[in-house]
């Protein structure tokens, strides 16, 4: 599952090293205790935990406490929750589509102005309250075309959807 472009990308950023990545890896092949982890991976223990906590945060591995009867110290076994990755992909991945949808109805819906030393870009109301002038330089505002940039909207969200697409075909 960690090969996965998405559950990559998701596991990087929470784990913030791509280092780490051994550590998910570990905790995917079966529940481990936080000490086998470090010993099967070579990191120091401080940080498999450190990760650990941080995945458990999002929900991302749950762990069971158990206590050793000779020692009476406590030893947390680690499991990796697949589902919730699944489930936390599908909803980021919906976010963002929503934010690209939105950001391309409002690119196709108005027209821009920028400031030549690029300072501001507004859309024709914003421009016109400011009387077509760059708050900061004072320079007249000079209309900007969009279609680029709508159409790499267009190519984002199609790969996007791609993605995703391809993600839940794969975890259905």
């Amino acid at each position: 599952m960690i090969d996965d472009p998405l559950v990559k990308t998701l596991l990087t950023n929470v784990v913030e090293d791509e280092s780490n990545l051994p550590i998910v890896e570990a905790l995917e092949s079966g529940v481990e205790t936080d000490e086998e982890i470090a010993k099967k991976t070579g990191i120091k223990l401080n940080i498999v935990r450190k990760v650990l906590y941080k995945l458990y945060d999002l929900g991302l591995a749950s762990y069971k406490r158990s206590k050793d009867p000779e020692t009476q110290w406590f030893t947390y076994s680690w499991k990796f929750e697949k589902e919730e990755v699944i489930n936390h992909i599908k909803k980021d991945s919906e976010q963002y589509l929503k934010m690209l949808n939105d950001e391309l109805e409002h690119e196709e819906n108005n027209m821009f102005f920028v400031c030549p030393q690029g300072h501001v870009r507004f859309d024709f109301d914003a421009a016109s309250d400011y009387e077509f002038l760059c708050p900061v330089c004072m320079e007249e505002l000079e209309f900007q075309d969009n279609n680029d940039h709508i159409k790499q909207l267009k190519e984002d969200i199609k790969m996007v959807e791609s993605n995703f697409n391809s993600f839940n075909k794969q975890n259905s």
